[in-house]
């Protein structure tokens, strides 16, 4: 069993996270600088699911990795309203 954890925006990713999970962590936090959110308060939260790293930002962004092909994705609150529409 694997226990979750959470960081701040801006923190230390946990160390057991994939590099491509860390990467993408960081192109969502870029992001975030480059539209001028503030996100100070916010915390990402890293969950396991079937052993794999699922990490979610408190504004809904989803980040999941896929072992397979060493991949991870990114999934904005706003892709899901997409997909109901």
């Amino acid at each position: 069993m694997q226990l979750g954890t959470r960081w701040p925006v801006g923190g230390t990713a946990p160390e057991r996270l994939p590099s491509v999970v860390v990467a993408a962590v960081n192109a969502v936090e870029d992001e975030l600088e480059a539209l001028d959110v503030d996100a100070s308060t916010w915390r990402w939260t890293l969950t396991w699911l079937e052993g794999r790293p699922v990490v979610e930002l408190d504004d809904g962004t989803v980040i999941r990795y896929h072992p397979g092909e060493d991949t991870a994705t990114v999934s904005q609150p706003d892709d899901d309203d997409d997909a109901e529409a």
